[in-house]
């Protein structure tokens, strides 16, 4: 029985027909570091980030630090996009193409962010923010920690409106039609089989069809967008232990679910998977071993195991920190 959704016809990556540089995707990561934003700001109206750093806390000071970790963001996000996930070599000939917005004399944007690497950038450009104004950097970053789910739910809606990073074929009723998704050839026995056992009609003549495929990016802004800062907002925000642990609880939860969906999520085909179930080539818009490990839960892994060590190896310094005599202690 034929159960799939279709993606919907009338989303397009231009917000207006023959307007290229008005995007779904853009204007969702505008969205996206508006709610941030909001949300920062609720925390320091309420005094919270005040108590938590020991000082004052102006509009200017939050601009500032937003615009500093923004910057770091989408450098390290484009830049980690074009020299890692990039496999034709072009930006390490051609570096100025980093950051051209044009492909084949039109305009296309910046196509090609990676998370990972805005991760990356953002944090490294909050520690500069820090060191240069001398911030309590724990304690402004737990404030964006509790900020940065809620606008990344936008981010991959943005996705989504997009009609990219779908996820891999599959017979659940949440399954979805992406018509720019890759067709399979009917002549494979596995293709026909499928389209069959799931009523997928077949134009007489066809040689290829469209199989659904996960809505990865809705899976992406449901839990490590909204699931994921309820849990920081409502458990663990005014119980954190010290300043920088709900940093922490993000990197870690962010990892944790990250690398669950890339089950779903189907990895770049020129990239593939770092590492395979035995060794053997594998179908990325598969899944058909949990050890096929893509790129992304690779980095993901490297979230989990900084965070974790992070927050055993600071909560052991803070401990022994206490049970430390006094400098002066001269027993």
């Amino acid at each position: 029985m034929f159960l799939f959704l279709k993606y919907p016809s009338w989303i397009k990556p231009e917000i207006i027909h023959g307007i290229p540089f008005l995007r779904w995707y853009g204007l969702m990561y505008l969205v996206a570091f508006a709610t941030a934003y909001l949300v920062f700001s609720y925390q320091v109206k309420k005094g919270e980030l005040a108590a938590a750093s020991g000082t004052s806390v102006s509009s200017e000071d939050i601009l500032q630090f937003f615009t500093w970790g923004i910057a770091g963001l989408l450098i390290g996000a484009r830049v980690f996009a074009t020299l890692v996930y990039d496999t034709t070599g072009i930006y390490l000939r051609k570096p100025w193409l980093i950051f051209w917005p044009f492909q084949n004399g039109q305009w296309t944007g910046l196509a090609g962010m990676s998370y990972h690497g805005g991760f990356i950038g953002g944090c490294a450009g909050m520690i500069l923010w820090s060191l240069r104004y001398k911030k309590p950097l724990g304690a402004w970053c737990d404030c964006m920690a509790a900020s940065v789910p809620l606008g990344y739910t936008f981010g991959r809606l943005g996705n989504f409106l997009n009609g990219e990073l779908y996820g891999r074929v599959t017979e659940s009723p949440l399954g979805m039609f992406f018509p720019s998704a890759r067709r399979f050839p009917l002549s494979e026995s596995w293709v026909r089989d499928f389209s069959l056992r799931n009523g997928i009609p077949i134009p007489d003549g066809a040689i290829t069809v469209n199989l659904p495929r996960h809505p990865s990016q809705l899976y992406e802004a449901v839990f490590e967008g909204l699931v994921l800062w309820a849990v920081i907002w409502f458990v663990f925000r005014k119980r954190k232990p010290w300043n920088g642990f709900l940093a922490a609880v993000y990197t870690l939860g962010y990892g944790l679910i990250r690398f669950v969906i890339e089950y779903f999520r189907e990895p770049d085909e020129d990239l593939g998977f770092r590492f395979t179930s035995g060794g053997n080539d594998a179908h990325t818009y598969l899944m058909e071993s949990v050890f096929n490990i893509s790129t992304g839960q690779v980095l993901c892994l490297l979230m989990i195991a900084g965070s974790v060590g992070f927050i055993i190896g600071y909560s052991i310094y803070l401990k022994r920190k206490k049970c430390a005599p006094p400098e002066n202690d001269t027993k």
